[in-house]
């Protein structure tokens, strides 16, 4: 035993123990995600967070700690966002003939998610601050907490707000758009997909991926397009209205 508690002492405050405890935690939370046939609540990017949250707080391991090694897995999400391009390439022409109504789509889509949050943050009595970091909720987190500091929000919050947000969706989003009917046709998935991506950004997208090609493609560019909007407008309409 005080052998055993000498090793993990070691493993626990090196690198590889935060790659490691990943890694493992989520393949093993995806192959259980795809032996229960994709369902929406097995999630893994939930599963995940929630098995490594409660290892650390079990285990009493630093963040910083468990970070140290995780956060060679944190520099993938670039690459991994530009390889959202490929899908988008390959429809390419569909995009063109399409992009007036994708751009309203997005615009309406960013302000519903955005404006809905803050109004209802508003009248739960939130204070300034948090209601600033919930309008970009619906951006990917490292943008979110940028703008966030940009119009004076709480940049940790943000990012709070923006997982959840991601989860929310990727958990909700087939059940919702069972419910209002929109069809699994080539133009269904890519509605489903667009939507998804809009609301819940890059968790969204990447359950859209694991579902069908054709949502992912759209998924990820909703990602991407929604980047730009909140980006520019955003900060824009904190100025007008502040």
């Amino acid at each position: 035993m005080p052998d055993f508690v000498a090793l993990w002492v070691y493993l626990s405050s090196s690198p590889l123990f935060g790659l490691t405890a990943t890694l493992v935690v989520y393949l093993l939370a995806q192959t259980a995600y795809a032996r229960l046939g994709h369902a929406p609540w097995a999630n893994p990017v939930l599963w995940s967070v929630v098995v490594l949250a409660g290892t650390l707080l079990a285990t009493g391991v630093a963040y910083p700690v468990y970070f140290s090694g995780a956060q060679f897995i944190h520099f993938l999400l670039g690459p991994a966002v530009v390889a959202l391009a490929w899908p988008m390439w390959q429809r390419r022409a569909a995009l063109r003939a399409r992009w007036k109504h994708l751009l309203a789509a997005a615009l309406a889509g960013g302000f519903a998610a955005s404006a809905s949050a803050v109004a209802i943050g508003w009248a739960l009595g939130l204070p300034h601050d948090a209601l600033l970091s919930l309008a970009p909720k619906s951006v990917t987190a490292p943008v979110a907490m940028g703008i966030a500091q940009a119009i004076g929000g709480v940049p940790a919050l943000a990012a709070v707000f923006a997982v959840l947000s991601g989860l929310v969706g990727a958990l909700s989003g087939k059940y919702l758009f069972d419910m209002i009917r929109i069809p699994k046709d080539t133009q269904g998935w890519a509605a489903r997909g667009f939507a998804l991506g809009t609301a819940a950004h890059g968790i969204g997208a990447a359950r859209a991926l694991q579902v069908d090609p054709e949502a992912g493609a759209y998924a990820g560019l909703a990602l991407g397009v929604q980047v730009l909007l909140a980006s520019l407008l955003i900060p824009l309409a904190a100025r007008l209205l502040g």
